[in-house]
C-alpha cells in the first residue's frame, strides 16, 4: 500500500473524517473548504484527488460536470496494510512482530489477545508456514 505525503494525509483525513462510507462522496471544493487553514488552490486539492483515485486511495464518481470523492478503505484498513507493508520490509517477520508485541501497552495488548481470540474462534485450523504444516489456530496464536 501507498505511504502517504503530508498532503494526501490531509486529504485522506478529510475524507475518512467527514464522508461516510454509504454516501455519495464530496466535491473537491467541499474537500478544500475542510484544509481552509492550507490555503490551498482548488487545483492543487484537485490533483492531489487524481493522484490518489490512481493509487487507489479514493473512488470517485461523476456528477455532471465534477467528480464526488470517497475513501478507498477506512482509515484502520490503512493503517493495518501500512503494518503488514512495514513486516514486508526484509528481515524475520517473527522477530519484528515479538518486538512489536513487547512495545503495546496493556490496553493493546488485551485488544490484540481479544482480536487474536475472535481469529482462532473463526477457524479451526491456520496454515503455518515455517512449519508446512496446518495447526490448530489456538496453537498459532498460542506464541
Amino acid at each position: 500500500m501507498t505511504r502517504l505525503g503530508d498532503l494526501e494525509r490531509a486529504v485522506m483525513d478529510v475524507l475518512w473524517d467527514s464522508v461516510p462510507a454509504a454516501s455519495g462522496g464530496v466535491t473537491v471544493r467541499e474537500v478544500a473548504d475542510a484544509l481552509d487553514g492550507r490555503e490551498l488552490a482548488y487545483t492543487t486539492v484537485m490533483t492531489v484527488l487524481d493522484r490518489l483515485a490512481g493509487k487507489g486511495m479514493v473512488q470517485r464518481e461523476r456528477e455532471g460536470r465534477a467528480w464526488r470523492y470517497r475513501a478507498a478503505a477506512s482509515r484502520e484498513a490503512h493503517i493495518a496494510q501500512l503494518m503488514l507493508d512495514a513486516l514486508d520490509l526484509g528481515g524475520s517477520r517473527d522477530a519484528a512482530l515479538v518486538r512489536f508485541a513487547r512495545s503495546v501497552t496493556g490496553t493493546e495488548a488485551d485488544v490484540l489477545r481479544a482480536a487474536l481470540g475472535a481469529q482462532a474462534g473463526r477457524t479451526d485450523r491456520v496454515d503455518d508456514p515455517r512449519a508446512g504444516r496446518a495447526r490448530r489456530a489456538d496453537e498459532a496464536t498460542d506464541r
